[in-house]
């Protein structure tokens, strides 16, 4: 019995590793949870064009919108663990869905991280002809006027909104959750006067910053923005911790063998650092975030812990 299973085993092998020597053989499909059009689904045809050209095979960008990208998540979790189906994956899926939604698979077990590919830092942004200059002078009147400042964000248990949260967590002031669907419908209500500020990435809000129409009043990230060198980092500001970012990574099933990894990471880290990709996310202030397979899984098991922690003391809900 034992020697049958160790042939089975052998042989199991041999033909994963047989597999992986001729990947790729037909087209490959990069799944995304958003619809046509927006910023996860423009990336990873970027990176579906490079990478086709690359194999001189097809790779196709899939469309698997709904339920904060979680049904796209699925799709791959249980995809064959042959590298033809991968996801750009978000903080939707993978760091903040496991916090407030019953999931159909397991966030950390039923996926191989890939690479990290890119981070785009969120901003605090009012109207332009807001009579707050600062960060401070924000928090001040918010102490002053408890209840009456309002953020917007894209959705319930979205970046936006986590991170109004924490910005009320580390401040100690009340300021007022207002949700929309999507940022363009929240950004014309700030620059209409009928929300007071919001968190959003600078990929939604740089071209009615560089217009004339939002005034950044901090970056919420380590550094600043090379799109906005003179805008300050939120720790600049005087509120050190109040972070957010919206990253961009790949993922495929859980047990994707090592020479299929190998080969998606090695050939997208080279497409990353190419001068034409750097361009193309510089122009959303994005930055790149090549990283190694395992780094990329410590990156997301710490930002999954770091958005529990905010959803649990905010106590957030989505229905």
């Amino acid at each position: 019995m034992l020697r049958v299973v160790a042939l089975l085993l052998a042989a199991l092998t041999a033909a994963t590793a047989a597999q992986a020597q001729t990947f790729p053989s037909r087209p490959s499909r990069i799944l995304v949870g958003a619809s046509a059009g927006g910023g996860s689904d423009a990336f990873a045809r970027l990176i579906a064009a490079k990478i086709a050209e690359a194999w001189g095979q097809p790779v196709v960008v899939e469309n698997r919108t709904g339920a904060s990208s979680t049904i796209a998540a699925d799709f791959v979790a249980k995809a064959a663990p042959d590298g033809y189906t991968i996801m750009l994956a978000t903080p939707n899926s993978h760091t903040i869905a496991p916090h407030v939604m019953k999931l159909p698979y397991d966030a950390a077990k039923d996926f191989t991280p890939i690479t990290l590919v890119m981070e785009v830092p969120h901003v605090l942004v009012v109207r332009q002809d807001s009579k707050v200059a600062s960060m401070k002078e924000l928090v001040a009147m918010a102490k002053a006027e408890p209840g009456k400042l309002t953020y917007y964000s894209s959705g319930m248990g979205s970046t936006q909104h986590l991170a109004g949260e924490l910005l009320n967590m580390v401040a100690g002031i009340k300021v007022v959750h207002v949700p929309y669907k999507g940022s363009a419908p929240a950004i014309a209500d700030v620059i209409g006067g009928n929300v007071t500020m919001g968190f959003d990435p600078t990929s939604a809000t740089l071209g009615q910053i560089k217009g004339g129409r939002l005034r950044v009043l901090a970056v919420a990230a380590n550094k600043r923005a090379s799109a906005l060198p003179d805008a300050p980092t939120t720790a600049e500001a005087g509120f050190a911790g109040v972070e957010m970012l919206t990253w961009y990574g790949l993922l495929g099933p859980a047990g994707l063998p090592k020479p299929i990894l190998d080969k998606w990471h090695a050939d997208v880290v080279t497409i990353v650092k190419t001068p034409d990709f750097q361009a193309r996310i510089a122009a959303v202030a994005a930055e790149s975030r090549a990283s190694t397979p395992d780094e990329f899984a410590t990156f997301l098991r710490d930002e999954s812990a770091k958005m529990a922690k905010i959803i649990k003391a905010a106590d957030v809900k989505v229905e």
